[in-house]
């Protein structure tokens, strides 16, 4: 939505940002994350250092912060035409994305800087908007759902902690498994949806 000047909300900040996130995209892309550095990032794009101090902190937040953006998904979850099919879809899609390289060090990424709420708030919402659609969606066509935040415990955190700790693969099979144990502790049926 444009403000009454014609100027985007965020503006210059934004502008900013961008640059600051595209800079770091293209440095890590070259040079691998423990080649970069701040100066080097204020130079590609185009901001001074303290540009970049104020708004991040240090290199660690501003490459979580990156790492945030870039978890954003780029489109709705795809509509199976039944809960179960669409949460093992994508699922399986997250955790093919998430235990992939990019996806591990996007991770870390967030890990290894200083907690902030908003950082962490963005993140976490990005997974709930997502399995908040397909479970509207699935209401909407008369099915049972959970809540996205039963998802999140009982899906979601084994696949992560999987992802980073080890203790064996999140391949479709075991986030099919972790789906069908959460609909049945919060007394889902494990039904697929069938068309008339």
């Amino acid at each position: 939505m444009m403000a009454k000047d014609g100027l985007r909300p965020g503006g210059r900040s934004a502008r900013v940002q961008a640059s600051v996130h595209q800079a770091v995209r293209r440095l890590t892309a070259r040079l691998g994350r423990a080649g970069v550095t701040i100066p080097m990032i204020a130079a590609e794009a185009g901001v001074t250092p303290s540009t970049i101090y104020r708004r991040w902190g240090d290199l660690a937040g501003l490459l979580a912060d990156v790492a945030v953006a870039r978890m954003q998904p780029e489109t709705l979850p795809v509509d199976t035409g039944g809960l179960v099919t669409d949460l093992d879809l994508w699922f399986e899609q997250y955790a093919e994305e998430m235990s992939s390289g990019p996806g591990r060090d996007m991770l870390k990424d967030i890990l290894a800087a200083a907690p902030e709420p908003d950082r962490m708030a963005r993140c976490c919402g990005y997974t709930t908007t997502q399995l908040d659609h397909i479970l509207d969606r699935a209401a909407a066509r008369g099915e049972a759902a959970p809540a996205a935040a039963a998802l999140i415990d009982d899906v979601v955190a084994p696949i992560l902690y999987r992802i980073l700790f080890g203790g064996g693969p999140v391949d479709a099979a075991f986030c099919s498994a972790r789906i069908r144990l959460a609909l049945a502790r919060h007394g889902q049926p494990e039904r697929q949806h069938q068309t008339p």
